[in-house]
């Protein structure tokens, strides 16, 4: 098992132990859900496009006004030596995510707690990557099943959803009410047109006659991982197209899947109590997830059967 009580998370400065790199109840993180935060995973023990997520830290920082105090390059220099610090409480098979987390500090008007002096709360933790992988394990073969829930994407003009914050309460409802479905259910939010937006915290796909489907980036989080699809799609000469479709759209096409950091691609095999497709994960979304593979030298079905197999 990982050496959990040995993992260590850069905190304001400085190495300390993961419960060390708290936020205080006065922070404008705790308060107002205002901080911003990435996840980053590793494939053998490598970060995988770490540039792409940094770069959309530092555009969200950008966005919401908040001066963390650090450069993008010394960020990054801080990220991987702090990886490097932790590398050793990992067994060999195990990879790794890297968890951004940067608030503009305490709320001004509780300063007198602060006697030294207010500032960012910038945290940088390693964890291992079990149970995020482990618990779908099983779907990548199965497939999920996806509903649309009655809360709602918010739209990009009351906040902006490009910017990935710890402000995510509607994906929480969101996910409580997809549950009721059945522990297999993930939680599709539509947009103020009924359209597709995303899943909670990952992006979603539909296949149509050979060809990618995926929402417009205007009211969603553009995930890196959706990013990567589209890349390996255009390598493999499959059309991607974004642009807007409603439910109806995903109950007439071939096949569905979710993207996200943690499990990269997983099949949606039902929409709304029916069959996507044959109801089995389609040709397009297997190939695409073998070619992820491939590419990052880890076979990621396999990984996630281990994960539950060794460590579940």
């Amino acid at each position: 098992m990982p050496r959990y009580d040995q993992l260590r998370a850069y905190y304001n400065g400085q190495l300390v132990p993961l419960g060390e790199a708290r936020v205080s109840i006065f922070d404008n993180a705790l308060i107002y859900g205002d901080m911003v935060f990435e996840m980053t995973r590793s494939f053998a023990k490598q970060p995988f496009r770490l540039d792409q997520h940094l770069d959309r830290l530092f555009a969200s920082l950008r966005l919401l006004e908040i001066d963390c105090g650090l450069s993008r390059d010394e960020l990054e220099r801080v990220t991987l030596a702090t990886v490097e610090a932790n590398l050793a409480c990992l067994e060999e098979d195990v990879d790794y995510y890297i968890m951004h987390d940067i608030s503009r500090g305490p709320v001004s008007y509780f300063g007198q707690a602060f006697p030294e002096g207010r500032q960012p709360t910038v945290i940088v933790a390693i964890w291992p990557m079990i149970a995020h992988i482990a618990r779908v394990a099983a779907e990548y073969e199965t497939g999920v099943h996806a509903v649309v829930t009655s809360q709602r994407a918010i739209p990009s003009r009351y906040l902006d959803p490009k910017a990935k914050t710890r402000s995510r309460l509607h994906y929480q409802m969101a996910n409580l009410q997809a549950a009721r479905y059945g522990p297999d259910a993930w939680a599709v939010l539509l947009d103020e047109q009924g359209c597709i937006a995303e899943g909670t915290s990952c992006n979603f796909f539909i296949v149509k006659g050979g060809t990618l489907y995926t929402p417009e980036p205007h009211n969603i989080l553009r995930g890196v991982s959706r990013g990567y699809v589209a890349e390996l799609a255009e390598a493999l000469g499959i059309p991607c197209v974004t642009g807007p479709f409603e439910p109806y759209d995903v109950l007439q096409a071939d096949e569905a899947f979710f993207t996200a950091t943690s499990f990269c691609i997983l099949p949606a095999t039902r929409f709304e109590g029916q069959p996507i497709g044959d109801g089995k994960p389609g040709p397009i979304t297997r190939g695409l997830l073998a070619e992820w593979s491939r590419r990052v030298g880890v076979d990621i079905v396999a990984q996630a059967r281990l994960m539950a197999d060794k460590y579940g």
